[in-house]
């Protein structure tokens, strides 16, 4: 069953790949951005059906960076640097959430 999933994801990898880079004719920050959607949408599948909660937790990590990756895009394509800003609270909030998430999982107090 597992090979099957394996095999599985990487058809589906295989397709949308194909798809973003050689059917899409659009410029490429969009492709790219197309590709850290897809990227969230298995690290979000990660996130649901996580077989524990480590998994889970690492897998909201990369989430944040991902936000941070797509923010950093943006705010190139919009010559904006508020993105830049925005994207470096997310990164420090994104920290924060791991350390706490990282004791909560230790069974320890916050205040610890």
């Amino acid at each position: 069953m597992k090979i099957f999933r394996w095999i599985l994801g990487i058809i589906i990898l295989g397709i949308l790949a194909y798809c973003n880079f050689f059917v899409y004719k659009g410029e490429i920050i969009f492709k790219l951005i197309n590709v850290i959607l897809f990227a969230s949408l298995f690290v979000l599948y990660r996130v649901i059906f996580g077989p524990s909660a480590a998994d889970r937790i690492v897998a909201v990590d990369i989430f944040g960076i991902l936000i941070i990756g797509l923010l950093a895009i943006i705010g190139l394509f919009y010559d904006e640097s508020f993105y830049m800003d925005i994207a470096l609270i997310w990164g420090l909030l994104s920290f924060i959430a791991s350390l706490a998430f990282a004791k909560i999982l230790e069974r320890r107090h916050l205040d610890d």
